[in-house]
């Protein structure tokens, strides 16, 4: 569940191992580059961290934002 956290949409998903965050991430690429809007994220082991914020609206939570996270929600 996408929470809101100091002007940002944050959400951690977890996987089985590596292998399959990695697929996960590589899904979010394409996604974020067909949306025109690229997330902060990190992984760690089978763990992605995504943030979502809108840099160029002073880094706060747009529409922008909860666009791209509906559409990585359909992805899981």
């Amino acid at each position: 569940m996408w929470k809101e956290n100091n002007n940002k949409l944050t959400q951690t998903f977890e996987f089985k191992d590596f292998t399959e965050a990695f697929a996960f991430m590589t899904r979010v690429a394409f996604l974020a580059e067909s949306h025109g809007h690229h997330p902060n994220w990190s992984n760690v082991y089978n763990k992605v961290s995504i943030e979502l914020t809108t840099h160029d609206k002073g880094n706060t939570i747009t529409d922008k934002d909860r666009k791209l996270a509906r559409a990585i929600d359909e992805l899981t």
